[in-house]
C-alpha cells in the first residue's frame, strides 16, 4: 500500500497516525509542484491529498480511505456518533484549509463578506460542539476521531488560523495526547 500525500496536511497526518502499526510507503508530495502534481493527478482527479494505492485499486478523500482500512484491517466501523463527530472535524478543517488558500492567495479573509463570515461562524459552532463532545467522554478513547480530533487542533496552531485554546476541554484532550509517540514523529514543523 501506498499513501500518497504531504507532511503538512492534516487529512494526511491522521491516516499517518492511524497506519502506525501497519506496512504501507508513504509518498510525500508537493502537490504545488509540477511532477508532484501530476503524479497526484494521475492517481486522484480531484487533485487532493491523500489518495491510498493498494494494489490496481485507489481511494481518494481521508474518511472513504479510512473506512476502507478499517474494513481490509476487520476492525468495527465506526458507529452513527463518532461519524457525526467527524463531519465537524472534517467541517472545520475544510473550511480552514479554504481559509489557508485564500490567504496564500493574497486574499484578505478578514473582510466582512459571506464566505468568511461563514467560515468563522462554522468553526467556532463546530469548536464548541466539539469542547462539549470532549467534556462528555467522546473522546476519551484514542480512535480514529480521536487521532482526527488531535491532528485538526495542532494543524490549527501550526497554521495559525484560528484561536481553539480558549476551549478548555479542547486543550486537556489536547495536552493529554500530546505525548504520543507518533505525532511527533508526523509533526508537520520537522
Amino acid at each position: 500500500m501506498k499513501l500518497l500525500g504531504s507532511t503538512t496536511s492534516p487529512f494526511v497526518r491522521r491516516l499517518r497516525v492511524y497506519l502506525t502499526e501497519k506496512e504501507y510507503e508513504f509518498v510525500n508530495l508537493d502537490i504545488f509542484a509540477e511532477q508532484d502534481r501530476a503524479l497526484l493527478t494521475i492517481n486522484n482527479p480531484t487533485k487532493k491529498i491523500p489518495a491510498l494505492i493498494d494494489g490496481e485499486l485507489c481511494i481518494y478523500d481521508s474518511r472513504v480511505i479510512y473506512r476502507y482500512l478499517a474494513n481490509k484491517f476487520s476492525q468495527d466501523a465506526l458507529s452513527w456518533q463518532q461519524e457525526n463527530l467527524l463531519t465537524l472535524i472534517d467541517s472545520v478543517n475544510d473550511a480552514l484549509v479554504s481559509m489557508l488558500l485564500l490567504k496564500r492567495s493574497k486574499v484578505d479573509t478578514q473582510q466582512d463578506a459571506l464566505f468568511f463570515n461563514l467560515q468563522r461562524e462554522r468553526t467556532e459552532s463546530v469548536l464548541t460542539a466539539l469542547d462539549k463532545a470532549v467534556a462528555d467522554g467522546q473522546f476519551n478513547n484514542w480512535h480514529y476521531p480521536a487521532i482526527c480530533l488531535w491532528c485538526l487542533l495542532d494543524w490549527v496552531d501550526f497554521r495559525e488560523l484560528a484561536e481553539w485554546r480558549s476551549y478548555d476541554q479542547l486543550v486537556q484532550f489536547f495536552e493529554q495526547n500530546s505525548t504520543r509517540a507518533i505525532l511527533a514523529k508526523t509533526d508537520p514543523r520537522v
